[in-house]
């Protein structure tokens, strides 16, 4: 039987890529929430989704934003569809996880649409956005931004 094989990622993007598979647990629970295929409890899930984003989340998008996309910019062009998109994501994921988070009562809704947008935007960096700045990036340049992706 043949051994699968996911997406190879650069070394020093490896860190980020382990988050984004937590994160895609966290939007299948979410968009799970209140079906039949939930196993957890609305509460367990908006807790998964705060241990989720609370720093880690958070710091995830700041070192994309602060740390990869300007050493990107370095080598190309950033003004890009794919690059554009990512950013105004950042911005529409942080507002649904704050009203998600701070909603008094369960927003089913919100919290489906969230992982929807979630699992989509993941999958994007996967497959898209990470492939353009590993092939922008020289060797050199992504080895020194290791220590600073977690």
């Amino acid at each position: 039987m043949a051994k699968k094989r996911g997406i190879k990622r650069h070394d020093s993007l490896q860190p980020l890529s382990r988050h984004h598979m937590i994160g895609l647990h966290v939007a299948l629970k979410l968009k799970r929430a209140g079906t039949e295929q939930s196993r957890l409890t609305n509460e367990e899930i908006i807790q998964d989704l705060k241990a989720f984003w609370e720093p880690d989340g958070q710091n995830h998008f700041r070192e994309e934003e602060e740390i990869l996309l300007p050493a990107y910019a370095a080598y190309t062009d950033i003004n890009q569809p794919e690059i554009v998109n990512m950013l105004l994501e950042h911005v529409i994921i942080r507002s649904k996880i704050k009203q998600v988070l701070e909603i008094e009562k369960f927003d089913i809704t919100a919290m489906q649409t969230l992982g929807e947008l979630l699992e989509k935007h993941i999958r994007t960096e996967e497959r898209v956005i990470f492939p353009m700045i590993e092939q922008a990036l020289p060797e050199d340049k992504l080895i020194e931004l290791a220590p600073f992706l977690h």
